[in-house]
């Protein structure tokens, strides 16, 4: 069955994503206001807020299919988001420097005519390279880590800092799109 669908996102990596995967959807900003400080654990959180995203969109159809997506850093018991400053880059990329951290993606898939939803969370490990100063500088000079959580991006520049990863290499740069295309058929929606 044919559905519209939905991205509660603007986010160019999200769409890029679908876009690759072969889903036909139409991407709409979700104005769902994020709070990375709920005291909850990183999988839960991710749900959370992917839900609150694609709720937030999800109230202005009668019949489509909503698909929200939320990912950031948990390293030390700490949950790492967007930077937005050079001086919050910087801070970050010293601490992920030389260590393991976990990328959290959760999605959520509502069907706004059923109201049946769909949300989980995947979770990934990536191991950052001992990075010298003169690196997280030119990095953050880019502009490039301001806007990306945990201060870097997977599949650009920030690629040189990792040593490995492991886990769902989608769910890194900003969603789960095999698990998304999963919770699609389940709702018995043609991709």
């Amino acid at each position: 069955m044919n559905r519209k669908i939905i991205l509660a996102s603007t986010s160019p990596r999200r769409i890029e994503l679908l876009t690759k995967a072969g889903v036909n959807f139409e991407a709409v900003a979700s104005d769902y206001e994020e709070n990375m400080t709920l005291p909850m654990e990183p999988k839960e959180l991710a749900k959370f807020l992917s839900r609150g995203k694609a709720e937030a969109v999800a109230k202005n159809y009668e019949d489509a299919i909503i698909i929200g997506g939320d990912t950031f850093i948990a390293f030390n018991g700490k949950i790492l988001g967007k930077p937005h400053t050079p001086e919050r880059a910087r801070e970050m990329l010293v601490m992920l420097s030389g260590h393991t951290h976990s990328v959290i993606s959760g999605f959520t898939v509502i069907d706004t005519k059923s109201g049946k939803v769909i949300s989980d969370a995947e979770e990934a490990y990536i191991t950052f390279k001992n990075l010298s100063s003169k690196e997280v500088d030119d990095y953050i000079a880019t502009g490039e880590p301001l806007t990306r959580a945990g201060a870097y991006a997977i599949q650009t520049i920030g690629e040189k800092f990792i040593e490995k990863w492991e886990g769902d290499y989608d769910s890194i740069v900003g969603l789960p799109t095999f698990r998304v295309l999963e919770a699609l058929k389940d709702l018995g929606v043609l991709v």
